[in-house]
């Protein structure tokens, strides 16, 4: 090909900017204001005669966008508002619109009536902390005939025959009922809580099962065998998940066959011949004979159960039943089975029987308090027997002491309790509360009290409280529980304002003579939050101090991490102002006794996350500072090469926050040196080094902002010595993108601040660094190429070099010549022409060179169009780059075409005949040759786009219907465009 030389247009930038610029118009307000429209809304509904029309005005706050619709949406307007399927809506689809609103509403209301609200707990709630607390080690057993394959196929089912009378029916099925107790019952034994809780889901299991199959007998039978389990106490400290466990499958039971009976309901609205399923909130006067029947069938089926246990669970898990045979029903057998349960001889099983009772109760009745009572007041009737023989001797066999006996009432008494004290009358509490301290007075009751009653209700009344803990018998129930509990309340509701320094005398007398760390530290946990909310630092330092000195005998603060940072995490919940925390001498002593490194490192996470938090402003204060630095170093120094990832990102994080939220204001030597005291501290961090090179340029950035400029000796020292942190910083960075995005930023501040010195080093070290970028490189969980980064990075990189001034010891652009070594030396894909089309944009960049005034600057920095103020020996050297340029870019052409890569060379003719007609002078003969010969070759093999060749050729026409545009005429006369065949 022959030899070419280029050309660059003469550019006006000043009036091409003008041209472009849009002609702004004056207005009096301003277009993104907020503005207040009336809006007029019609409504047109057809009747049978005529048209009633329905005006409504309204003024809202619009957006500004919408004022293009004049207040309305045009799609609304053609429908006058209304939905315009809605005129076609036939008569059965209203009906069942307003059968559908009428249950919404149903069950809004009844929502708002439930129990379960912000003020009580659910049982659900609950049941998670009951299984994880009440475990044991312990072999169990279970009997049943229904689990496992093994046994499933030894279990005899009998089958049925055509009985041809009802006593026949009712005969046979109590004898399928007493089946299971004469013999088919099998005992499994040495279970281990794992296996028993597996063998448990099983019988849930089999139930449903046997329900699905319509084997209603089989079904009870389970339900009998679960509710047989709870009279078992042989492991007894495991009995409180066990009735977790065995409830579950009776509310499933209960809920089974309320749903069958509802099924069978059905009714005819009034007016209708259509039958309906009963509504959630139906009548007993809707449900049919037959539904009732089979409803009292069920009943009937239960009374016959000769156990008590067996019959008092299953009859109070399908008590709901009681709603299809009458309304009035549930309090009188709430009642009923109350008082049965006094049959219950064993104080620990009949204490749960009477809580399942009130959670039925409460799902049933809420309003109905009565049964709760009672069951309450019996419990405490028989509570002499706790002390008895007969528990005694269950407690020595099973070598369990009074304590943790006393504790597996706990559950049940809170349950009891709540259900009590759910919206009940303050005077109702007090009563109980007054029963309970003159018939027992027991600390197991008065604890399960400040557990369920309302915590306002305790706060209120702490004092007298405070003098029922005094004055309770302990017996085996440990006071400091006690103490842990009427925390609870106060942390919750607020004691009188004169009581609350002789509530926190009065209960730390007591918890710091705790001798026992478990003990000490239950208590201390819950009550560091009082005086967080109700005092001063002082007080919140005391008792840090009084935990370090219970918990560092014997290192005993090592079994005790996770309430030693649940303290920690309530004074920084609290306590917002983190000079005074840290002004307290006892906080960083406590913060030691995490010794433990990836625990240290938590609760480090967790002051700094507070403080980020809680501060959304800078801070030089010396002392917080400090203090802060020592958390972070700590957390930087667990680093290390068997830290995740995802670790490391978040310690990361949290030491950028604090980097950036240390402000000295307008000292910036001293935030310079802070910065170089972080560079030494965290040093393993890439994360924080990139944040600490920002911050340093930043730094510079605000000098220049302040001077406006004009720097002076001391302050262009300083900006050099920020030149110089990032200098020194840089290198130490592992990722290659980040150094050079890096160099190529402080680069750019360095000439902002006229250190033209240090911009040329950043300059020179980011064009070294290119060769060493990889192939490939990991993101986003794959592999993928380098090539599209280096091409981003390298235009960026020639957007900067223009206004970048030539170095009197070194070449004409020296800087630019260096890019293009590193361009041709490195290793390109074969595949793809990002070496060309650099080259392509390299060409542009030369063109702005060699204009008289570039399109920008650099404030008080002379450009290379002031130095060398368009000098044709510069020129010169403009045009030996272009023409070694041109004559590489014609030669990949011409080999594309050699290797048949004629889609690859259609596209890069055009691109570059685009770049031509952009740059390029085309009044020069030589400059329009090359275009119209690229054009040709684009066409030449018939590969080209020919929507993009069309669309060319539109633009080059523009141009020449442009002022001086001949030459662009000229060429579009000469620019054939060729269809494919």
């Amino acid at each position: 090909m022959a030899a070419y030389e280029w050309h660059a247009k003469p550019r006006n930038y000043e009036k091409e900017i003008s041209d472009r610029t849009i002609q702004g118009e004056p207005i009096t307000d301003h277009p993104l204001k907020p503005m207040t429209i009336t809006v007029t809304e019609s409504k047109v509904k057809k009747t049978g005669k005529g048209a009633g029309k329905k005006q409504s005005s309204s003024s809202s706050l619009l957006d500004p966008l919408s004022g293009a619709l004049e207040g309305s949406d045009p799609l609304t307007s053609a429908f006058d508002g209304t939905d315009p399927l809605s005129a076609f809506s036939d008569p059965l689809s209203q009906a069942a619109a307003e059968i559908a609103l009428n249950k919404t509403q149903t069950d809004s209301k009844a929502k708002n009536k439930s129990h379960s609200d912000d003020d009580f707990e659910p049982w659900s709630a609950k049941k998670a902390g009951i299984l994880s607390r009440y475990t044991t080690s312990e072999k169990l057993s279970i009997t049943t005939s229904f689990l496992s394959a093994a046994d499933k196929e030894k279990v005899v089912v009998k089958t049925q025959v055509a009985q041809s009378t009802v006593s026949d029916k009712v005969k046979h099925r109590l004898e399928q009922l007493d089946d299971f107790e004469e013999g088919s019952v099998k005992e499994m034994l040495n279970l281990s809580q794992q296996e028993y809780v597996h063998r448990i889901d099983e019988l849930n299991q089999a139930m449903i099962s046997a329900w699905e199959q319509d084997q209603r007998v089989k079904t009870l039978k389970i339900a009998i065998q679960c509710s047989k389990l709870l009279a078992d106490k042989s492991v007894i400290q495991f009995y409180p998940s066990k009735f977790v466990l065995i409830t579950d499958i009776l509310d499933t039971f209960g809920r089974l066959v309320f749903e069958r009976i509802r099924q069978k309901s059905c009714y005819y609205p009034p007016g209708s011949r259509t039958p309906q399923t009963l509504p959630e909130n139906f009548t007993p006067e809707q449900v049919p004979e037959s539904a009732k029947e089979t409803c009292r069938n069920w009943f009937f089926k239960i009374a016959s159960i000769r156990e008590l246990i067996p019959r008092l669970y299953t009859e109070a898990a399908i008590l709901k039943c009681y709603s299809f045979l009458t309304s009035g029903e549930y309090s009188q057998a709430l009642l009923r089975l109350a008082n049965q349960m006094r049959g219950i001889g064993d104080p620990l099983v009949a204490v749960y029987a009477r809580t399942y009772l009130c959670r039925v109760g409460m799902s049933v009745a809420p309003e109905f308090k009565d049964h709760a009572i009672n069951n309450f007041y019996d419990f405490l009737s028989t509570y002499t027997q706790l002390q008895g023989d007969t528990v005694q001797n269950i407690l020595a066999v099973q070598r369990l002491d009074m304590g943790a006996y006393l504790s597996l009432y706990s559950p049940a008494l809170d349950w009891i309790l709540q259900c009590i004290s759910y919206e009940t009358a303050d005077d109702t509490l007090t009563e109980i509360l007054a029963k309970c301290k003159k018939q027992c007075n027991s600390a197991l009751l008065l604890n399960s009290i400040m557990s369920a009653f309302k915590p306002d209700y305790i706060a209120s009344r702490v004092l007298k409280f405070l003098e029922m803990i005094k004055e309770c018998e302990e017996s085996g129930f440990p006071k400091h529980n006690l103490y842990r509990s009427l925390g609870v309340n106060l942390v919750m509701a607020n004691p009188p304002e004169d009581q609350r320094r002789t509530v926190l005398n009065e209960v730390w007398k007591v918890v710091m003579k705790l001798k026992t760390p478990a003990d000490y530290i239950c208590c201390a946990e819950i009550w560091i939050e009082y005086p967080c909310k109700h005092f001063t630092r002082r007080e919140i330092n005391t008792l840090l101090g009084d935990i370090i000195k219970h918990m560092t005998p014997d290192r005993a603060f090592e079994d005790y991490y996770p309430q030693l940072m649940s303290i920690v995490s309530k004074v920084l919940a609290n306590v917002h102002d983190f000079s005074e925390l840290f002004a307290m001498d006892k906080f960083l002593p406590f913060i030691d006794m995490f010794q433990k490194e990836s625990v240290k490192v938590d609760v480090c996470k967790t002051i700094m996350e507070a403080y980020i938090k809680t501060h959304s402003e800078g801070t030089s204060d010396p002392v917080i500072i400090n203090a802060l630095m020592f958390v972070c170093k700590t957390m930087h120094d667990s680093v290390n090469a068997l830290t995740l990832e995802d670790e490391k990102r978040a310690i990361g994080h949290l030491i950028c926050e604090f980097v950036t939220k240390v402000t000295f204001g307008r000292d910036f030597e001293q935030q310079l040196s802070f910065f170089v005291e972080a560079r030494a501290s965290f040093s393993n961090l890439e994360s924080v080094l990139i944040q600490l090179v920002h911050s340093v340029n930043l730094l510079a950035t605000q000098t220049n902002k302040i001077v406006k400029g004009n720097h002076s000796r001391k302050t262009a020292a300083f900006v050099r010595a920020c030149s110089a942190y990032c200098f020194i910083t840089i290198p130490s960075l592992s990722s290659v993108f980040a150094r050079l995005q890096l160099y190529l930023a402080s680069g750019q501040i360095a000439m902002m601040n006229q250190a033209l010195t240090q911009g040329d080093a950043f300059f020179k070290a980011s064009i070294s660094l290119l060769s060493e970028v990889p192939k490939t490189v990991y993101m986003d969980y794959k592999t993928r190429s380098t090539e599209p980064l280096i091409v981003e990075y390298i235009n960026n990189l020639f957007s900067v070099l223009l206004v970048v001034p030539d170095h009197p010891d070194h070449g004409v652009l020296y800087l630019v010549r260096g890019v293009l070594n590193v361009i041709q030396d490195y290793q390109w894909d074969d595949n793809a022409d990002s070496k060309i089309r650099l080259f392509f944009n390299v060409l542009n960049l030369l063109s702005a060179y060699s204009q008289e005034e570039y399109i920008y600057h650099v404030d008080k920095v002379d450009s290379n169009d002031t130095l060398y103020g368009y000098d044709k020996k510069f020129l010169a050297e403009l045009n030996k780059i272009t023409a070694t340029l041109i004559e590489e870019i014609l030669d990949h052409c011409k080999k594309l075409a050699q290797n048949g890569g004629y889609k690859r060379q259609a596209a890069l003719a055009l691109e570059f005949f685009n770049h031509i007609v952009a740059h390029g002078d085309m009044t020069d003969a030589t400059m329009s040759t090359l275009a119209l010969n690229l054009w040709n070759l684009a066409q030449k093999h018939g590969h080209a786009d020919t929507k993009t060749m069309v669309r060319t050729l539109d633009a080059v026409k523009r141009k020449a219907i442009q002022t001086e545009g001949k030459a662009y005429d000229d060429l579009v006369q000469k620019m054939p465009l060729q269809s494919k065949a």
